[in-house]
This record gives C-alpha cells, structure tokens and sequence, in this order.
C-alpha cells in the first residue's frame, strides 16, 4: 500500500526584530510519516534575524503564543534605571 506523501505540519520560524520582539513566518511543510519519522520540507527562510529555531505545528493550529514578560526589578525604577 502507497504511503500518503501528503503534508500535515506548517513550518514556522521566528523573525526576530529585537531581541524580545518577533513574528512568526510560514516557511514550508512536513509530515509526519507511519514509522514515525517527521520529514520537514523548508522552502524559504527570513533574512536577517533568523536562530536556526523550526516549529512545525498540525495543519490549522497557530504558531506558539510569545510568553508572558515577567517583572523585572528594573521595571520599577523606570526607563533609565535611575527611577527617573
């Protein structure tokens, strides 16, 4: 029986801009195949600001939501550390 070819992961990788803020870009496909081995194809990545990171998610499912800043210590004395 033919193994199906078809893709069922979306391949995204972070865009950084800075160093805490990014976006997600779709950059190719993969699937997963009845071994259980996942075979990813990329067919473009970003210029500039690209870690090497690849998160493939199931067809129809967004990218991970960014995590949650926690408080820093430095947040409270404002913008340029002096409480000024």
């Amino acid at each position: 029986m033919p193994e199906d070819n078809a893709p069922t992961h979306i391949a995204f990788v972070k865009k950084h801009y800075t160093k805490k803020l990014f976006v997600w870009l779709e950059v190719g496909k993969g699937r997963l195949d009845n071994k259980g081995h996942f075979h990813g194809m990329l067919d473009r990545l970003p210029i500039g600001g690209f870690t090497g990171y690849v998160c493939f998610v199931p067809i129809g499912s967004s990218p991970p939501e960014p995590e949650a800043e926690r408080p820093g210590a430095d947040e409270d004395q404002g913008l340029d550390g002096r409480g000024i």
